[in-house]
């Protein structure tokens, strides 16, 4: 799968423009590939706003959000990789999002092999499987009137264990 990052910021964007807003991207400007002024680069972070009447050429891709501004009356080419985008807010309220660190997607993985359970950090929470038990379907076992042969899945509320 994709990451949500890029659609969840195009959305947001155009949600703050529709709300007659100021969208503002916090971006951490030590991430690889960052093109950004560095002489405003604090902490390793930089805000920039990026409404309409303060860049020229937004381009908003899965990827990358770049555009032309001008930084002390010079212009510059900004290149902002998705996932150095931290947050994307209102200037005039602060009500946005911050994006905290997304899992690596099947398709993006460099293998598709299964991480070993060895290596998870303990802090991970991981989803699994759990196993129903008669609870599960009330005090008779099997809610079904007839036996299909488990072609259908059982009745009763799903729920998921949180293995950590």
């Amino acid at each position: 799968m994709h990451s949500s990052r890029p659609y969840l910021i195009r959305a947001l964007y155009q949600w703050l423009l529709d709300n007659d807003c100021t969208p503002y991207v916090v971006v951490d400007a030590e991430r690889t590939g960052v093109v950004v002024p560095e002489q405003f680069v604090q902490n390793g972070q930089i805000v920039l706003n990026i409404g309409p009447g303060a860049v020229r050429e937004l381009f908003m891709e899965n990827d990358m959000v770049a555009f032309n501004a001008r930084f002390g009356g010079q212009p510059m080419t900004v290149e902002l990789p998705i996932d150095a985008i931290i947050a994307i807010y209102a200037r005039e309220n602060g009500v946005g999002m911050v994006f905290g660190q997304e899992p690596v997607m099947p398709d993006d993985a460099s293998d598709s092999a299964e991480p070993d359970n060895d290596d998870l950090d303990e802090r991970d929470s991981h989803l699994g499987a759990v196993a129903r038990t008669d609870e599960d379907h009330g005090e008779g076992g099997n809610d079904d009137d007839d036996d299909d042969g488990g072609s259908r899945p059982p009745k009763g509320r799903p729920s998921l264990k949180v293995i950590k």
